[in-house]
């Protein structure tokens, strides 16, 4: 299979890559400098001349706060572009595999999101990603959006770096223990978006790791992943957090893997044994 990877400089994007290559696929991955996703001159350019089977989106704008002070530039970074790169797919028969967040909701439900239930975004972030699966959608089936969260991974920045980071410069932690989410790596991640194209699957797909958890209960984890005592992490609320974050955040990110299910696609592994191997490679 021929994929071309945009975002490849990030950290989902360079493990797409790398797992597609590692699968034998001719594998393109265009970092920013590469490919700037908002130049629909560019997109449409690169696409049609390597003429990819496949095209997995990872770019996107992904500093939430910022997006609050910058809507114009989250909506034609997570918006617009997927137009762009739509386009280009349409032009060329290539499956479109693009990625999306939880952020797509409010964080009002009780239980895990699942692929149907209704949006409605809290933030500019998510109200750009949102709109961004719109414009992928209108390719029908022969686009996959798949909305993950708490994404994190052997490269670039992430939580879990962040949570080592501060283990090694303090004795005590806090972490907000009323945020609830399902903490994904890319490592897992990347190899199930590339079956997606692989399968030309389209429609709404949710993919993270198992296992629900507070912010305050991942750090706990990780820091005991590290081999430190958990004690050191205390619980805080998020209305607590000073200064408050311009974005909010949705207090349930939980994503039920609703259809990776029903179509009996293999799930994500449970992130504590994602979490230890990524420690062990950090």
């Amino acid at each position: 299979m021929r994929v071309l990877v945009t975002g490849a400089g990030g950290q989902l994007g360079r493990d797409t890559v790398l797992a597609c290559e590692a699968l034998g696929d001719t594998v393109f991955g265009l970092d920013r400098s590469a490919l700037d996703v908002v130049d629909r001159d560019a997109v449409m350019a690169a696409v049609t001349s390597l003429r990819p089977d496949a095209v997995i989106h990872c770019a996107a704008f992904t500093a939430v706060d910022a997006c609050e002070s910058e809507p114009d530039r989250a909506f034609t970074a997570n918006s617009l572009a997927v137009r762009w790169v739509a386009e280009a797919c349409d032009r060329v028969g290539a499956h479109l595999v693009h990625i999306s967040t939880d952020y797509v909701f409010d964080g009002s439900k009780p239980t895990p999101y699942h692929e149907w239930d209704i949006t409605n975004p809290q933030s500019v972030y998510g109200a750009s990603k949102l709109a961004g699966e719109r414009e992928a959608l209108v390719l029908g089936p022969s686009a996959a959006v798949v909305r993950t969260s708490w994404v994190c991974g052997e490269y670039g920045n992430n939580m879990v770096k962040t949570i080592i980071r501060l283990a090694a410069q303090h004795t005590e932690l806090s972490f907000v223990d009323d945020q609830r989410g399902h903490p994904t790596f890319c490592a897992d991640l990347a190899p199930m978006l590339r079956r997606l194209a692989l399968d030309r699957r389209g429609g709404v797909h949710h993919a993270t790791n198992q296992g629900e958890v507070s912010w305050f209960e991942f750090a706990q984890a990780v820091v005991q992943a590290v081999g430190k005592s958990p004690d050191m992490v205390s619980p805080i609320a998020t209305a607590d957090l000073l200064p408050a974050r311009p974005a909010k955040r949705p207090a349930n990110s939980a994503l039920d893997n609703a259809v990776l299910r029903a179509a009996s696609l293999p799930l994500l592994p449970d992130f504590r044994e994602s979490l230890a191997a990524l420690v062990s490679r950090l």
